[in-house]
């Protein structure tokens, strides 16, 4: 510990921040999307704060690599739209088997060989198309409440101009401080959350809801969060130890689902305050500051109830605003990646409106129907080439 600097905490401390502010609200939604109970939810947050704490702390310390791991945002978001009308003994049997494939994509060397099958420009459109609607949402709240969703947006807009690292924690503290200052916060019920309890629900596996929801799950975590995670690493000059962190990972995922804990993987955003160098002036120690995120993880995880509560005593314009402005970073990198190779442009629109419609059939989401329908036009294209 003799090597644990200020800089590590203060790195460790941001990267937390910027990964509760930016996500809890879409992993609040995502628990409505399921049916869940508050104690639930709680639950949730729980083995959420716990997977990510372990992982932390575990491979940073393995490797001596700054390896923040993180839940996957693109995979609460897919919940929110994958979820409903799904029992949640399915829903948390589609969890356990997104975890046992990411343990098995660790355990087999696949993760290399995946843009093979999945090309990037479809893997990018889909994952658009499964947040476009959280943007929507963000600006359709100004027809509920124009003043606050509008400074609340004003406020996002000003704070990525000139803090851009600070611009979802700050969104965070303004939209809270409004809602309480006009009243719209129920603070005696937030007060009255406590510490969270684990509550196990027993895994029901069934076809269709593993085929639409567990392997959507899968596969946007991979290509958006452990993709871009080891992107982050290795352009800090990291090794980024690929196979172990999908075992760890997987492993997991796969305990903690009965629990809520959906999907763990490579953090990307709150990775790079991690090992850059205001983490600290030595590399080699950088390693800390993702352990400090650990231990903070964990504790917040034990006060689930709390961050739960927070959300459920906030008025649903500030839920919805925070949710769809944290995600416009990712929604425009998606888009931007999916349509930046004209002869692959068609196939990539193809996957990204599916996805937006919001089709069933069969029991398998749209978001599933937008890869097979962009699959066939790539290959069409591909073949005509």
């Amino acid at each position: 510990m003799t090597e644990m600097r200020l800089s590590h905490v203060i790195a460790g401390f941001v990267a937390v921040l910027v990964g509760y502010a930016g996500s809890v609200a879409i992993i609040y939604q995502a628990t409505l999307a399921a049916g869940a109970t508050p104690a639930q939810a709680s639950s949730w947050m729980l083995a959420l704060g716990l997977g990510c704490g372990i992982s932390s702390i575990y491979l940073s310390l393995r490797h001596r690599v700054p390896m923040l791991t993180a839940w996957s945002t693109p995979g609460a978001a897919l919940l929110v739209v994958a979820l409903p009308g799904v029992p949640l003994e399915q829903a948390i049997g589609a969890f356990v088997g997104c975890g046992l494939l990411l343990l098995l994509t660790g355990l087999t060397g696949w993760f290399e060989k995946l843009n093979d099958w999945i090309p990037d420009a479809l893997a990018n459109a889909m994952l658009a198309g499964v947040l476009f609607r959280f943007g929507v949402e963000a600006f359709g709240s100004l027809q509920v409440d124009m003043v606050f969703a509008g400074t609340m947006i004003a406020v996002y807009v000003l704070a990525r101009s000139f803090a851009a690292r600070f611009a979802v924690p700050l969104l965070l503290i303004y939209g809270l401080g409004f809602a309480v200052m006009t009243g719209a916060f129920d603070l005696p019920a937030w007060q009255g959350a406590g510490i969270a309890m684990p509550v196990f629900i027993m895994p029901v596996f069934d076809v269709s809801v593993l085929i639409s929801v567990g392997i959507p799950l899968y596969l946007v975590t991979m290509s958006s969060q452990n993709m871009a995670g080891v992107a982050v690493l290795r352009g800090a000059g990291y090794r980024a130890h690929v196979s172990s962190a999908l075992n760890v990972t997987g492993f997991l995922t796969t305990v903690l689902a009965p629990f809520g804990g959906f999907a763990f993987n490579l953090a990307a955003i709150t990775a790079a305050i991690c090992a850059n160098e205001e983490a600290g002036a030595d590399p080699k120690t950088r390693y800390w500051a993702p352990v400090f995120s650990g231990l903070m993880y964990i504790v917040l995880g034990i006060f689930g109830a709390a961050v739960i509560g927070l959300f459920l005593a906030a008025p649903k314009v500030f839920v919805a605003v925070l949710a769809g402005l944290a995600l416009l970073p990712t929604i425009a990198a998606s888009l931007s990646a999916s349509l930046a190779t004209p002869a692959h442009r068609e196939a990539a629109l193809i996957t990204f409106l599916t996805t937006v419609s919001g089709i069933s059939f069969f029991g398998i989401a749209a978001p599933v129907w937008g890869l097979l329908f962009g699959a066939v036009a790539y290959g069409l294209t591909t073949l005509r080439r």
